[in-house]
């Protein structure tokens, strides 16, 4: 197991527990997905890739053939764990969240697209009949940040408003495209300077009104806005003030 602290870097905003609860959130790309058995009533944990929707709901897409959909059919209660203890010598020293609700089916074509711009294999069966996306409504959060940081959430700590931000939304895939074929340079300098991860292939996965997701194969990084946006315009300055504050922190680093 590595033990390199630049795998998982914690900002000191992170020391807020809702902060740091939503940025596992938004980084996670896979968690345990804990269902009622149908046959038995226990819990059934299992493995399910992970993205969230505009507002943070996790998403993710599953068959109907396997048991936890079919649980789900039955009875929607559900958790999901979230681990973001990976690189750390002593796991229960790190960050993990357990988000308690219902799980649905979600129709909304923007959230699958902003599932498979976090896991493009699945693009292969995305579209299988038997497939389908579900997004998790959080009721509760329990979060355990290292031995003696133990906080219960409120669900809409850890949401993003949306509701005045549609023209951002509707932006999001152009936004997107233009960060990742004409800023690459600022891009990689969000990831390597802000979200303090190792240099690679970033990309721009997804934007909403409190920040922007990176990916960088099996690798995913958050960069929160200082301000929050609600408009194209909003997001293209925070982005530029971003670019100034990363080569800013790259030059002292020099």
């Amino acid at each position: 197991m590595s033990t390199d602290p630049s795998a998982h870097p914690r900002p000191a905003a992170q020391d807020d527990p809702a902060c740091a609860s939503r940025h596992l959130v938004r980084t996670a790309l896979k968690g345990a997905l804990a269902t009622l058995d149908r046959h038995l009533g226990h819990p059934y944990a299992s493995l399910v890739l992970l993205a969230t929707d505009p507002g943070g709901a996790p998403i993710f897409l599953i068959s109907r053939l396997a048991q936890h959909t079919r649980n789900l059919e039955q009875d929607p209660r559900a958790s999901l764990l979230l681990d973001g203890t990976d690189g750390l010598a002593d796991p229960l020293t790190g960050g993990r969240l357990t988000l308690s609700g219902t799980a649905t089916p979600c129709a909304d074509p923007a959230a699958l697209r902003r599932f498979l711009a976090r896991h493009p294999s699945a693009e292969g069966y995305a579209q299988f009949a038997d497939f389908s996306l579900y997004a998790l409504t959080v009721t509760r959060a329990h979060y355990v940040g290292g031995f003696g940081r133990i906080v219960d959430l409120p669900a809409p700590s850890l949401r993003t408003a949306t509701a005045d931000a549609g023209d951002l939304l509707a932006a999001e895939p152009e936004i997107i495209a233009h960060m990742n074929r004409d800023h690459a340079d600022a891009v990689a300098l969000f990831a390597t300077e802000l979200a303090g991860r190792v240099a690679g292939a970033w990309r721009t996965v997804g934007v909403d009104p409190d920040g922007l997701d990176l990916l960088q194969c099996t690798m995913a990084a958050r960069i929160d806005f200082p301000q929050r946006v609600c408009t194209p315009g909003q997001a293209r300055a925070q982005l530029v003030s971003l670019v100034q504050q990363a080569r800013a922190r790259r030059q002292a680093r020099a």
